[in-house]
């Protein structure tokens, strides 16, 4: 008789989610349950929380260029994003879902409302459920933007933390190199990740086809991905 596989519960998420968290600052996602919050209709990346990140980026890096301060928020809120995805994914075998992810109030850090997820073997094609939970949020608050910013440098810091991401969850777990080269890699097929960049060592070093904007930021030189640098 075939065992009928148990459906993920609020916990069951919220553990993995915990577990991940002890890998580097980047994998923390709170989930603890707060049914006020979802009553109050929070549990968003709103527009407006981005915004005062993207200014306080503006004012630590000593620029008054808005785009460069949109881009630099994004991209740390990419790498936010993508890895708790990736290490709940390939450790516990379950992808969250971030269609409730809200900021922590005061920072970047996120959290996650109400904490559900998807078991991996229940899924048609791993990589788009992944990509799914990181970009649906990203490109929510791209449509909101209101300086100019080229769909490339965008894409390209999803690819950019996607990658970042991995490597960093690589050097915590290297036991983990295989599924998460491939998984990684079959990402940057997927979307419009797709042409962003390509990955140029075992070590998940990477090269991106757009530039980030930080070498505009007084003194901060070039990433070590960019398509600028050699």
């Amino acid at each position: 008789m075939c065992e009928v596989p148990r459906e993920l519960s609020v916990g069951d998420v919220a553990e993995a989610l915990r577990d991940v968290a002890g890998l580097d600052g980047f994998f923390v996602l709170d989930a603890a349950e707060r049914p006020d919050a979802r009553r109050a209709g929070r549990g968003r990346l709103t527009f407006s929380e981005f915004t005062v990140l993207a200014r306080a980026v503006n004012d630590r890096c000593a620029t008054d260029e808005t785009r460069v301060g949109v881009s630099v928020a994004h991209l740390g809120l990419a790498a936010r994003l993508w890895s708790p995805v990736l290490a709940c994914t390939l450790l516990h075998g379950i992808v969250p879902e971030m269609s409730t992810a809200e900021w922590v109030e005061g920072g970047p850090a996120l959290r996650l409302a109400d904490p559900k997820g998807r078991l991996t073997g229940r899924l048609p094609s791993l990589a788009e459920a992944v990509y799914a939970e990181v970009n649906g949020p990203l490109e929510k608050l791209e449509s909101q933007l209101t300086v100019k910013i080229a769909p490339g440098l965008l894409a390209g810091n999803t690819a950019s933390a996607l990658v970042g991401s991995a490597a960093m969850l690589l050097r915590r777990r290297p036991d983990l190199r295989a599924e998460l080269t491939d998984l990684t890699t079959d990402l940057l097929e997927t979307g419009r990740l797709r042409g962003s960049g390509w990955i140029t060592g075992p070590d998940l070093t990477f090269r991106r086809r757009s530039c980030c904007l930080y070498y505009r930021i007084p003194g901060g030189g070039k990433c070590g991905d960019c398509c600028l640098v050699g």
